[in-house]
């Protein structure tokens, strides 16, 4: 049983996903917050596996709640909840490690199937988001080109393979049946990788498989290993 936080400050929306979630039989809301301050109390005491958090939020916003979530109970994946698109919100996020971004106008069947995804160690970043992400956060006109890009050549040639399929937010499962790997060996392709690029998560890794243009690379036929 995947077990969630929800963490905002309009009663109806919190209600809404409640409602929404309810229907998977494998999702449970154990905690309800109002605020950041709350849900990281919450987090901690409820030993949740996930943490959805609204970006806004009177009092403690879901930022600061994420960098303390993170903190004190590093193993809990969050997902922050979003109408914005802000590139400083999502720097700021990134930072945190958050392990996704997802719009509150999100269908149920997408709300759903991304705490699964999140659950099973891929990151969630809704399209919009990844179009402000490409075009604000990864321009380089507005931000130092990232150290880690250098890094890249460290990889193996599977390990630029998975970093691609990364990018483009695959789950290990996903990434396995395209490379022909067991679940096992393709999550250790991603440890190490994320160890190589020194990224706190997969979310800050598909942002440097973006700027490395690494996606490009991952539409053409693969090569032979």
């Amino acid at each position: 049983m995947i077990r969630v936080l929800l963490a905002d400050d309009q009663d109806l929306v919190r209600a809404g996903i409640r409602l929404v979630l309810k229907h998977a039989d494998d999702i449970e809301v154990v905690a309800e917050a109002s605020d950041g301050h709350e849900a990281a109390q919450l987090a901690v005491r409820h030993q949740v596996d996930i943490a959805m958090l609204d970006i806004q939020m009177r009092g403690t916003d879901g930022l600061c709640a994420a960098e303390r979530i993170a903190r004190n109970a590093p193993s809990v994946r969050v997902v922050m909840l979003t109408t914005f698109g802000e590139h400083a919100y999502v720097a700021r996020a990134l930072k945190a490690g958050v392990a996704g971004f997802l719009l509150k106008d999100s269908t149920p069947q997408e709300l759903i199937q991304a705490v699964r995804r999140v659950a099973s160690g891929a990151s969630v970043v809704a399209p919009q988001i990844t179009q402000h992400l490409i075009d604000g956060y990864l321009d380089g006109d507005e931000q130092p080109a990232d150290p880690r890009l250098d890094r890249i050549a460290d990889l193996t040639h599977r390990e630029r393979e998975v970093l691609a399929m990364v990018g483009t937010g695959a789950s290990n499962a996903e990434i396995g049946k395209k490379l022909h790997l067991g679940e096992g060996t393709v999550k250790a392709y991603v440890s190490r990788m994320l160890t190589k690029l020194r990224c706190a998560n997969r979310v800050q890794a598909a942002i440097l498989a973006h700027d490395a243009r690494l996606l490009q690379d991952e539409r053409r036929p693969p090569e032979r290993v």
